[in-house]
């Protein structure tokens, strides 16, 4: 069973239904906002909630809009949270306090639904292509941090290309893209790894990263090193020695923050090359590739060292497996060899 998630799109409701039924939905899924647009005749949009359990994401794309958090609607309910936004694409704003900021896309605003704000999202194109969002809702009560302290970051900007808004990011596309490819049993662990990660970048913005618990701290470490290792698979000098260098760190603190992981680090460099490899020989559009350069891409400099690993993982050969691949696409030449599920307007962004 995967993660509990629920798609829902405008357009599947008459024209007059749309606008109420995404202000019903996205009260739901953040907390009342007076909103207004221009297309409230023929709203268009599209949102993919995801419960992690305390924690909640999700997937936005809509025409152009904007809200407001009125003093009115606060005493109504104050549920006590921070959002995260991530701007997809469209040009976004928020003003509180007498601040005024400008997001771009790729960067993060903070919102505190306990405070009064107005914010804004524009779709590019002139409105013919949506706006985006990627969100997290947290609890206030489960950040490690002063509330005071976060509250200097409300309504501001946050890059999400650097660092651990770069590592968060990441963590939110894929998820929200692709919760299919996790367990529901995996939702308090992903639960937890958001809140370090959504942690960690508040930290660092504050200064505040030694006032971070010891295992948060871990694990937004651990995650910058998985990040890590991801983007250098190619380089066959990567080992845990140049990882721990990159780090600033020694060997021994290296693996003892892997000690509870299901890999060591020279198990994860592999895993990964291996998975990695696996992906571009079932790649139809690279079966001219020889096997070997592949194996190069990865990082895998000896042939006969990989094909052993590939065998040792996967119980036959690389040629062996794209073979398999090759036969499997021509029996079934509607199959798709990359797993993923068909892209549809809605979750696009």
């Amino acid at each position: 069973m995967m993660l509990p998630t629920e798609s829902v799109d405008t357009r599947h409701l008459p024209p007059a239904d749309r606008w109420p039924y995404w202000l019903e939905v996205t009260g739901r899924a953040v907390a009342p906002l007076a909103m207004t647009t221009e297309h409230a005749a023929d709203f268009q949009g599209g949102a993919r909630l995801i419960d992690l359990g305390g924690v909640q994401l999700t997937r936005f794309h809509y025409q152009s809009l904007t809200g407001r958090r009125t003093p009115k609607l606060i005493r109504q309910a104050d549920p006590g949270i921070y959002q995260l936004a991530l701007t997809l694409t469209g040009s976004s704003g928020i003003s509180a306090a007498r601040r005024h900021t400008m997001v771009g896309r790729d960067a993060f605003t903070l919102l505190d639904y306990g405070r009064p704000h107005q914010l804004f999202h524009h779709a590019d194109q002139g409105g013919l292509a949506p706006a985006a969002s990627a969100t997290v809702v947290v609890p206030r009560s489960l950040l490690p941090l002063p509330a005071n302290k976060i509250d200097r970051l409300a309504a501001g900007r946050l890059s999400g290309t650097e660092g651990m808004g770069a590592l968060l990011a990441q963590h939110l596309n894929q998820l929200t893209r692709h919760p299919e490819q996790y367990a529901a049993s995996e939702a308090p662990r992903l639960a937890g790894l958001t809140l370090d990660l959504v942690s960690a970048l508040l930290a660092r913005q504050l200064d505040l990263e030694a006032a971070l618990p010891v295992d948060v701290r871990q694990q937004a470490t651990l995650a910058q090193v998985r990040a890590f290792i991801d983007r250098h698979l190619g380089d066959p000098m990567l080992t845990p020695q140049t990882v721990a260098d990159a780090h600033h760190v020694s060997l021994r603190s290296l693996h003892r923050l892997f000690a509870e992981e299901p890999d060591t680090v020279a198990q994860l460099i592999r895993r990964r090359r291996l998975e990695r490899c696996r992906r571009d020989l079932a790649d139809p559009r690279l079966r001219n590739r020889p096997v070997q350069a592949i194996g190069w891409r990865w990082g895998f400099t000896d042939k006969a060292h990989f094909s052993r690993a590939f065998r040792a993982a996967y119980g036959m050969s690389p040629r062996s497996y794209r073979a398999a691949h090759e036969l499997a696409r021509t029996v079934n030449p509607v199959a798709r060899s990359d797993n993923r599920p068909p892209a549809y307007w809605p979750l696009t962004g």
